[in-house]
């Protein structure tokens, strides 16, 4: 007969069916905050929805087989014929379809769509986000395709379309389509004009023949793909489809798939291009210009998908230690760790606060929120993607020995929190991109002083920290190698502004304290004692 040596007790029980979305307090707030209230019922419902089932039970064991079982290349059939496709385990085309038809890629169109879209693409990054990278580029084709009218009346229905097909078949038989992209090259990386794909015009107007590399293609098993080339006009945009309009595959020839880190469920490829059908997208020479859209779009995608990794980091490690008990009593009442809690609970609520406030910019659509877009952006990249790995790590360790092992999930977060910190160019491409929109936009820098003024006399600390600022914007010259420093106050000021407009008082309070006021040392768990902190940790846990 087997002896019982010991119950299970004390552990926490499992953080599964719950509403992802209602119990995110800051990214409720958020969304009633910025949708016009014509459409915001109809929102919160919606999200709501995505919530509950984004907490099921179900969906949760997609995110893991679908980490648990990675992409396979199959470049050729049984008989040696070269069909260049990628295999998906089941999880991820079911995870790819849900995000589809919750309107990842259907921003675009519609009311209040930016918002909508970023609080859903946050909760869906937190089931898995690997199939974050397609629904982020078919999201963000959108503006580079409207520099060509009629590209964009042929494509943009299918891109913004609810419906996931995945059949490899011609664009103009399918209800939805997906996009990816092909950017950097072996030699050149973010420096994009060192590109040495070449692009020969054939006798249609506007088609090329593409021949050459890209070092990554991401979601090399979309329908189309936006790629930079060399046109005889110089560097170009172009549109490659997958399958051609006469049910032939286009020549894409899938050389390898990355082993990464993390996103182990996405697939990204090295592709050579030789004798490659392909559209011209914008004017020759134009390819940074047109493609920029894009860009700015898929860099607020990173800063969300490192919002909601954070946001999940912090929920689990709040659930742990609301239920775990430890020398006497629950590990959240206890005073040093309800310190870590709470300090990783500020960097979590101002990434998502600031995040959906630039997705609501790109709502409205006004010159000034344009404006602001162009340096809030890339400070935004910048600082919430940097700021996620160390959150995730330390959200990690709340869980103990617990958080190191598989089954928690946690090492699944901390493998993916270092890549929205490098995807869409690393840090100092985006704090480079910053100094650019400084010296040659003024009205960037004008948009954003409005923007962090709205708050001032609000928070002694967010003032100093506003006239320290103007400090040094007041002296760009020989700036670039203090632009990360320069970067990151830019974005923590901004942060510390919304917080302080429309936080809970304790939260702008221990934000102030300890991001601007120096009141706090450089890991996690160093803010005040004397502030509000159980307040602060009360606020972002998670009612399963």
């Amino acid at each position: 007969m087997a002896g019982i040596t010991h119950s299970v007790t004390n552990q926490a029980p499992p953080l599964v069916q719950y509403d992802v979305f209602g119990s995110d307090r800051a990214l409720v707030e958020a969304v009633e905050r910025h949708l016009a209230p014509e459409v915001r019922d109809d929102g919160l419902a919606e999200l709501s929805a995505l919530g509950h089932t984004a907490g099921s039970a179900q969906v949760q064991e997609w995110g893991v087989l679908a980490n648990e079982n990675p992409p396979r290349l199959r470049t050729h059939d049984r008989y040696g014929r070269r069909i260049d496709e990628v295999e998906f385990h089941p999880a991820w085309h079911r995870l790819l379809g849900k995000g589809v038809s919750a309107g990842l890629t259907a921003a675009w169109g519609r009311p209040g769509g930016h918002v909508r879209r970023a609080a859903a693409f946050l909760m869906w990054t937190q089931v898995e986000a690997g199939n974050g990278c397609p629904l982020s580029m078919t999201h963000a084709s959108v503006p580079a395709l409207r520099t060509d009218p009629a590209l964009a009346a042929e494509w943009e229905p299918r891109l913004t379309s609810v419906i996931y097909d995945r059949a490899l078949r011609p664009p103009g038989q399918k209800p939805g389509a997906l996009f990816g992209m092909g950017m950097t090259e072996k030699q050149g990386g973010s420096d994009v004009r060192a590109n040495t794909t070449a692009a020969r015009p054939l006798a249609e107007d506007g088609t090329y023949a593409l021949t050459g590399h890209k070092w990554f293609c991401s979601a090399p098993m979309s329908d189309a793909f936006l790629v930079l080339a060399q046109a005889p006009g110089g560097l170009t945009c172009f549109l490659v489809p997958r399958v051609l309009e006469d049910g032939s595959r286009n020549v894409f020839l899938l050389q390898r798939l990355k082993d990464k880190l993390g996103n182990r469920s996405n697939a990204s490829a090295e592709v050579e291009f030789d004798g490659t059908w392909a559209r011209r997208v914008g004017e020759e020479g134009q390819g940074v210009r047109t493609i920029i859209g894009m860009v700015a779009a898929t860099r607020l995608d990173c800063a969300l998908g490192s919002a909601g990794l954070m946001r999940q980091a912090v929920a689990q490690a709040v659930h742990h230690c609301a239920y775990r008990e430890a020398f006497g009593g629950k590990l959240a009442d206890k005073p040093l760790m309800r310190n870590v809690l709470a300090d990783l609970a500020l960097e979590s609520e101002a990434a998502t606060t600031l995040a959906v406030r630039l997705a609501a910019a790109y709502d409205d659509g006004g010159e000034q929120e344009r404006a602001l877009l162009r340096i809030a952006v890339p400070a935004a990249k910048y600082w919430v993607t940097k700021r996620c790995a160390p959150v995730a790590v330390e959200a990690a360790e709340c869980l103990g020995g617990n958080g190191y092992v598989e089954e928690s999930g946690m090492p699944r977060l901390v493998r993916e929190s270092p890549l929205n910190s490098i995807w869409e160019g690393a840090g100092n491409v985006q704090a480079l991109d910053v100094l650019r929109a400084l010296r040659r936009e003024p009205a960037a820098l004008d948009a954003y002083l409005r923007e962090v003024g709205k708050a001032r006399g609000a928070d002694h600390r967010l003032d100093a920290a506003i006239k320290d600022l103007l400090t040094d914007l007041a002296d760009l010259e020989g700036v670039e190698g203090r632009a990360r420093r320069l970067t990151e106050r830019l974005a923590l000021v901004l942060q510390g502004s919304l917080l302080v407009r429309h936080a809970p008082p304790e939260v702008a309070d221990a934000f102030c304290a300890g991001r601007l006021g120096g009141d706090a040392g450089s890991a996690f768990g160093t803010l005040p004692y004397t502030l509000d902190l159980a307040s602060v940790v009360e606020r972002a846990r998670p009612l399963s």
